[in-house]
């Protein structure tokens, strides 16, 4: 009987007991995967423990950076005045002559006073401690003085003297006598700059000395005005005044020389241009050497086809190149028998698919040295070699070596125009628009050959027989060539009530 109560006993609780050993076992399980968990986790861990942790850039880090580019190079970078007197001529109006009012503008300018003083500010940077100053070209073009104002040594002003220019990379080294060893920045190599570097601009932006404007910069080789300029295209802040002044990278060296921005307001939009210093270079070396800038050329015009005109180059059986669609005679390719519809395909070494590519090889070889052209005619690849001559005894009319003199009685006395060469200073003292170029017409000689074909004063000249002309030398180069019975046509742009309007006038000079 005891054994049957005991069994009962035990039946009762077994629930009991069955219920407990399924709450230890859902316990265990609970546990055991928490900790698995955990040791999952551990794992991970470990396996990212040699990530680097992020961190922000600090701020304060640039701005030490820029603040000590600033201390070193701000002794170096100058300041530039100059002065040019300007003669005007009177011209009264005829007494059948009905008023105009775009003339009497030009008046107010050109017939009082006779002579007037004009001036202008530019920057500029110490390259040699002896006192030799890299700038513009068009800083100090036409002055008749130049001073130059030193960083951080009050109002003193130095006289400097041009010791020589290069019109088509718009460079120009000065020099000035000083007591001291002056402080000179170095220059870099402005090929080793790469879009998105930081770069600073300093300078003197309208008269303010020792500003400094921080950017990056934004495209590479921007072609200029000029044949020869390719710029660095920047955000740093540029503006009148600038010019001239370094642009200089992180490590404190100059890459670049402030020369042009691009503005409808003529005053800082986020795109400005600096020569790059590896140019710079070449150009100031030159003329502290042989005090101009000699270029080699074979004597051909060419043309560079694009991807919208490629049909060009597979008619006449390349696949790049640039044609040539002139040959000056007598010159080195005509010698080497190059002759128009060639494509030249490569030089030296190096194969040609842009203008670029043949320009700045060619102009870079010493004059007297031979070139392999290799080329394309009648759709098979042909080779010659080249004697480069000097650029400016094959085009006279390039040549820039001096400033010209006595050129606008010239002007007058065989065209009848009195000319005046452009500068940022003229133009924004007449209201011209910042990138109109070209010569400006004074006086026209009434009865002259540019009175009969209807040049009027006020008119830029941008160009003579659809040669581009920018200075006075370029002009009466292309004028000494026109002979009795030649054809003479001017591409003027004219001021009229709309703004301003390009047109051609004409004729053929009498015997």
């Amino acid at each position: 009987m005891e054994g049957m109560k005991w069994f009962r006993r035990w039946q009762a609780r077994g629930w009991e007991m069955r219920l407990g050993v399924v709450g230890a076992l859902a316990v265990g399980v609970l546990l055991g995967t928490l900790i698995s968990n955990g040791v999952r986790a551990s794992r991970v861990l470990d396996a990212a423990s040699s990530a680097a942790p992020l961190a922000v850039a600090s701020p304060a880090e640039l701005s030490a950076t820029f603040r000590e580019i600033a201390k070193r190079v701000e002794p170096a970078v100058v300041n530039i005045s100059t002065e040019s007197v300007v003669s005007t001529r009177r011209r009264s109006r005829g007494p059948q002559e009905a008023p105009d009012p775009f003339r009497d503008f030009f008046d107010r300018f050109f017939e009082a006073p006779e002579q007037f003083t004009e001036r202008s500010l530019g920057s500029g940077v110490i390259v040699d401690p002896e006192g030799y100053i890299l700038t513009n070209y068009h800083v100090v073009q036409g002055a008749d003085k130049v001073r130059v104002r030193l960083s951080g040594d009050g109002n003193k002003e130095y006289p400097a003297k041009i010791v020589g220019f290069d019109q088509e990379t718009d460079i120009a080294v000065i020099k000035i006598d000083s007591e001291r060893a002056l402080t000179a920045v170095p220059l870099g190599n402005s090929d080793d700059a790469e879009v998105g570097d930081w770069v600073l601009a300093i300078g003197s932006p309208f008269g303010l000395d020792a500003t400094v404007t921080a950017g990056i910069i934004s495209y590479k080789g921007r072609p200029g005005m000029q044949q020869f300029q390719r710029f660095l295209q920047t955000d740093a802040a540029i503006n009148r005044g600038n010019s001239g002044g370094p642009l200089v990278n992180l490590a404190g060296q100059v890459i670049g020389i402030n020369t042009a921005i691009v503005s409808s307001q003529g005053v800082y939009a986020g795109v400005g241009f600096a020569l790059p210093s590896n140019i710079a270079i070449d150009v100031y070396n030159q003329i502290v050497r042989q005090g101009r800038v000699v270029r080699g050329s074979i004597g051909i015009r060419f043309r560079t086809v694009t991807s919208e005109n490629e049909a060009i180059l597979r008619s006449l059986g390349a696949d790049h190149g640039i044609v040539i669609d002139e040959v000056v005679p007598g010159g080195p390719a005509d010698k080497a028998g190059l002759r128009r519809g060639d494509v030249v395909v490569q030089v030296e070494d190096l194969p040609v698919r842009t203008g670029d590519d043949l320009v700045h090889k060619i102009a870079s070889t010493p004059i007297g040295r031979q070139l392999h052209i290799a080329f394309i005619r009648d759709k098979k690849q042909q080779d010659t070699r080249v004697t480069v001559e000097e650029r400016t005894r094959i085009f006279p009319e390039l040549a820039s070596g001096s400033e010209p003199e006595g050129s606008e009685e010239e002007s007058t006395a065989r065209l009848g125009l009195s000319l005046e060469e452009i500068n940022p200073a003229t133009a924004r003292r007449l209201g011209l628009e910042p990138d109109l170029t070209g010569l400006l017409v004074r006086d026209v000689e009434p009865g002259s050959f540019a009175d009969e074909i209807g040049v009027q004063r006020g008119d830029v000249i941008a160009e003579l027989n659809h040669r581009r002309v920018t200075t006075l030398a370029e002009f009466n180069a292309l004028q000494r060539a026109l002979a009795p019975g030649s054809d003479v046509v001017f591409w003027v742009q004219r001021r009229t009530r709309a703004g301003w309007t390009g047109i051609y006038v004409g004729g053929t000079l009498s015997d």
